[in-house]
């Protein structure tokens, strides 16, 4: 498996997105997923999940050391004693003492964000997270929390696929020198409808989805794609045999159009 670092946080580039999952199937496929090969596991408070992908990781029976674990703190919680306190039933959920990455999920223009960010730096202190983050942010947003924030940030989650264009924020990003985490990487299963990338796919043997993922793999953007079929766990993370040419690059970066944003919250910010 190969690894972004940033701000000694070691990320695996394949992990696996547990939104929608839950009970039986959740651990199901987070175990599945532990004995295939993957590393990299995400949840989040508001995914209600949080206790199934904790026994999902048991039962896989993989050495806690190798294991990146990531949980988001939900938006209502932001303030420093509710995050800290929320972080705290989010390990005793996962029955686990400590996360790899705790992140604050969306922005939330209600609550200070050098508040909230104190609050997540005191949550690193007190050991409940090795790292902190963010997800969602903007440019603006990102320079401000790195700006304000008492520890490094070493990530900021956001959702990116060839229809997306991310490109301010990824070189911001790397002017920080915060790793970008790619969520919906296969773009809601849009990705297996495109020509291009069945095309570009069908030269290396791959699927379209294992195209997009190779994708972000060349751009060192960690990518947590979800599914609950073996067989898709299977593929996602079988993509460390081929390489995409700057031409086929170039291919994909052009599909980016500007009805490409499929997730929304109630909460989101004015994007870039």
């Amino acid at each position: 498996m190969q690894f972004v670092e940033a701000h000694g946080a070691k990320i695996p580039v394949i992990g696996l997105g547990t939104w929608e999952l839950s009970g039986h199937v959740c651990a199901r496929v987070v175990e599945q997923a532990l004995r295939m090969g993957y590393r990299h596991i995400d949840t989040a408070q508001v995914y209600n999940n949080e206790r199934d992908v904790g026994e999902g990781i048991r039962n896989a029976h993989v050495r806690r050391g190798d294991l990146f674990v990531v949980t988001k703190v939900w938006t209502t919680h932001f303030a420093p004693n509710d995050l800290l306190r929320s972080a705290k039933e989010s390990l005793h959920k996962m029955r686990l003492s400590e996360v790899d990455l705790l992140l604050l999920h969306w922005p939330n223009s209600h609550v200070p964000l050098a508040e909230t960010l104190g609050g997540l730096a005191h949550a690193q202190e007190l050991g409940m997270t090795r790292h902190i983050g963010v997800s969602n942010f903007t440019v603006a947003l990102l320079k401000q929390a790195a700006a304000a924030c008492s520890a490094p940030l070493v990530c900021n989650q956001v959702e990116y696929h060839p229809f997306l264009d991310q490109t301010n924020v990824r070189a911001t990003c790397a002017e920080l020198g915060i790793a970008m985490v790619a969520y919906s990487p296969i773009a809601k299963g849009q990705a297996k409808q495109n020509e291009v990338l069945t095309r570009i796919g069908a030269a290396h043997g791959k699927t379209a989805a294992q195209v997009c993922l190779r994708w972000l793999v060349q751009q060192n953007v960690p990518a947590i794609p979800r599914s609950s079929r073996v067989e898709r766990l299977s593929q996602n993370i079988d993509v460390f045999d081929f390489e995409l040419s700057d031409a086929e690059m170039q291919q994909i970066f052009a599909l980016h159009h500007p009805e490409g944003r499929l997730v929304h919250s109630a909460t989101e910010p004015d994007w870039d």
